[in-house]
Formats: C-alpha cells, sequence, structure tokens
C-alpha cells in the first residue's frame, strides 16, 4: 500500500493528551436522548463483549477529526494494526508525526527536529491496540447506552496513571465511531473516525519507527 506523506497539524498539546474526545464533541453526540448507564454489576460484562468485537478487527484504516485541548481542528489518515500499531497521518501545513510500533510511541516534530518517545505500555493507546482488551478488575468506569451511542469509559491507574479514555461505539454493530483520552489535569483531545475500512493488509514500514534517528535527535536535544 502507498502511504502519503506524514503531516500533522494542531498537536502543540499532545504530549499530555493522546487523542481524545472533547467533552462538548461527547454532549453534542448525546444530547437527542437520554442516556441510559447499566447497573454496576452489568457494566464490566457488556463492555467486555463490545471489546471483544473492536478487538477482532485486526487491521483498519480511515479518516479522522481530531480536536485539541483549547478546540484547535485538524484532520487525516490513521492506520491501526494490531497488536500495539498505529499510524497517524495528519494535514499540510501540520509538521508532527505519530507511529507506534507496538512498544514504542514517538511523536515527532519534522519543522523542530524533536522527537518524544514513549512506552506503549503507558499511555492510554495500549487500550486501543492489544490483542484482546481486557477489561477486568476496576477499569471499566461506566457504561452509557443512548439510542444512537454506547459509550464506555476506562481507567487503568497501574498503566497510565489518573487519565480516562473513553470510547463510543455504534449500539448496533459495535463498531468504534471516536474516542476521547482525558488526561490527568482534566484536558481532552478529540479523535471521531469515519469512512473506515477493516481487513486491509499494510506494509510493514507504515509502523517503523528510526530508533537511530530518535536517538540522535534525543542526544542533540540533552547536549544544548
Amino acid at each position: 500500500m502507498t502511504m502519503e506523506t506524514p503531516t500533522l497539524s494542531g498537536l502543540t498539546r499532545m504530549r499530555r493528551g493522546f487523542f481524545a474526545l472533547s467533552a462538548a464533541a461527547i454532549a453534542a453526540a448525546t444530547a437527542l436522548s437520554p442516556a441510559f448507564v447499566a447497573p454496576a454489576h452489568a457494566q464490566a460484562g457488556e463492555a467486555q463483549q463490545i471489546a471483544d468485537h473492536f478487538a477482532s478487527v485486526k487491521t483498519m484504516m480511515g479518516d479522522f477529526v481530531q480536536f485539541g485541548p483549547s478546540g484547535e481542528q485538524t484532520g487525516g489518515k490513521f492506520y491501526i494494526e494490531r497488536p500495539g500499531k498505529v499510524r497517524f497521518n495528519y494535514e499540510q501545513p501540520s509538521t508532527f508525526r505519530v507511529t507506534s510500533d507496538g512498544q514504542s510511541v514517538v511523536l515527532e516534530n519534522t519543522r523542530m527536529n524533536t522527537a518524544d518517545l514513549y512506552s506503549l505500555s503507558s499511555t492510554p493507546l495500549k487500550l486501543l491496540l492489544d490483542e484482546r482488551i481486557d477489561l477486568s478488575g476496576n477499569k471499566v468506569q461506566s457504561v452509557e447506552q443512548e439510542a444512537d451511542a454506547t459509550t464506555i469509559t476506562l481507567q487503568d491507574r497501574s498503566v497510565f496513571g489518573n487519565s480516562t479514555i473513553t470510547m463510543m461505539f455504534d449500539p448496533q454493530n459495535y463498531d468504534l465511531k471516536q474516542w476521547t483520552i482525558t488526561d490527568a489535569q482534566g484536558r481532552d483531545t478529540t479523535v471521531m473516525i469515519y469512512n473506515v475500512q477493516s481487513g486491509v493488509t499494510f506494509d510493514p514500514s507504515v509502523f517503523s519507527i528510526n530508533y537511530q534517528r530518535v536517538n540522535e535527535i534525543g542526544t542533540r536535544r540533552d547536549t544544548r
């Protein structure tokens, strides 16, 4: 598959808020009908059923629109391959690129020549990209049923502290529609996806990280 040149825009706060739905976007999506919150004893089982369906989709790609913590908006294309791989190609004139190879996530700014590397296991993205999404324990904070969406809020303090991830699914087919990650400071970043295709095949280079270049950039920054 031929990849577009990766670009990005409007991600100045991305280091603290990985890919999420804004509270305003959730409110707009749910305003048409009252939400039904499942009883506590039923939440985990229902959420696991939806998560199992989502995790059964091993590859997917599509378009996205993202809203940052201050309302900044951008868009582009995304690519996912389980377990653990994702790539976001953002529209010009942005100079950012986001890639996970299954072990690490790198946020690159080609204009500033910077690269920030994170362990995938320490980010909320891990819950989206696992081979199987395990919602046992106290990970499920809430499950809300609306006429046009099922919303699941998750938290795993042992993995990413006080951050939460909220995923919104189509109630009919359990397809993921959008997600929100709220950081420890309460800031949201929004991702809404559409034109999604599943069962696609990617070249391995789509999710590759040039660790040598990332290390060289980090060394230069440390010596300044």
